[in-house]
């Protein structure tokens, strides 16, 4: 039975600073859940020669930090910053707060692992030091806790779909995975050798996906029980990482691929051509993980494997935990003496 462990920094303030992209707000929202704070979201959007010297300049005067902008006192217990559009804000409060409150960056911040108290970069990364910290996957808000309530309520369009269930889980183009007809279709026959062993499908792209991808893996699961979400509606994400008995992920998302493998489900990742040392890496600590394989470009047979769910969200919760008590215990000797 899994036991219920309350937050470690239940109840204490917290900033959470993004540019507002869904891949870094994940990444601080799971964090801050694992906590437990009491989190507000600051969004920033610097302009400018402001944005683009991003993270090395500080913000903008007229953005009043500490003075009665976004971000001024009261200051919360912790700060949460990702993405380089942040690192100037962080850099800001750490300026005006002073001791006042505890910083956290998650991901390189490119300017030395000096900007806050603490740091988190995926195990991948090049960055490291004392108050650096790593894991093979990113964090998210796909908990063990999420991920059972999901699936204690019966979706009745999945749960009419024949077992094993395949979830897709499309990314799509980027610089260092710049997709090809080739690609599209090594999927799309990877995708057909499953369908003729039995399963269905819960297929899901995201924002990245281009139109030629999605027909590819449309035209070879069309003949199959499937869900395809069209992009109308609520997104069934959730319920398909929560439903779904295997999947298949594109190698172009860290977040993606790391939701997938906190099921603790089979996950064969597809590997476009491109890609970058960074990825490489990447990947290949899940494989040694036991999380994912690679996809073949032909499957004869659904093998099954099991693994510890990865949950990077906890573990960095935990490490951010004990050393704020560190922290907190050190400033109160401090400001006694």
């Amino acid at each position: 039975m899994h036991k219920t462990i309350t937050p470690p920094l239940a109840g204490r303030r917290g900033w959470l600073i993004t540019d507002g992209k869904i891949g870094m707000d994940v990444q601080v929202r799971g964090v801050a859940d694992a906590l437990g704070l009491a989190a507000e979201m600051k969004l920033v959007t610097p302009a400018g020669l402001h944005k683009f010297l991003s993270p090395w300049l500080l913000p903008s005067k007229r953005e009043k930090i500490g003075a009665g902008g976004l971000l001024s006192p009261p200051w919360p217990d912790l700060v949460l910053a990702t993405g380089r559009l942040s690192i100037p804000y962080l850099r800001a409060i750490r300026r005006a707060a002073g001791d006042g409150c505890y910083t956290v960056i998650l991901q390189d911040p490119k300017t030395g692992a000096s900007t806050a108290d603490l740091i988190w970069v995926p195990t991948h990364d090049r960055l490291r030091g004392a108050n650096v910290i790593t894991t093979p996957t990113a964090p998210h808000s796909f908990t063990y806790e999420r991920l059972t309530a999901l699936r204690a309520v019966t979706n009745t369009a999945i749960a009419q779909l024949p077992q094993p269930r395949c979830g897709v889980i499309l990314g799509g183009s980027t610089s260092d995975y710049p997709y090809s007809d080739a690609c599209n279709h090594r999927l799309a026959a990877s995708l057909t050798a499953i369908a003729s062993l039995g399963a269905s499908f819960l297929i899901t792209p995201s924002r990245r996906t281009h139109p030629a991808l999605l027909a590819a893996v449309d035209a070879a699961t069309a003949s199959s029980p499937r869900l395809l979400w069209d992009g109308s509606g609520s997104n069934p994400y959730a319920d398909f990482l929560a439903h779904a008995d295997r999947f298949i992920v594109t190698a172009d998302s860290v977040n993606m691929t790391s939701e997938a493998a906190a099921t603790g489900r089979p996950v064969h990742v597809f590997m476009p051509a491109g890609g970058t040392p960074k990825f490489e890496r990447f990947h290949a600590a899940l494989r040694q993980c036991g999380a994912t394989r690679v996809l073949p470009d032909t499957l004869t047979a659904l093998d099954d494997w099991t693994y510890t769910p990865l949950d990077a969200g906890k573990t960095i919760a935990a490490e951010i935990a004990r050393r704020f008590s560190i922290w907190r215990a050190r400033s109160s000797v401090v400001a006694s003496n």
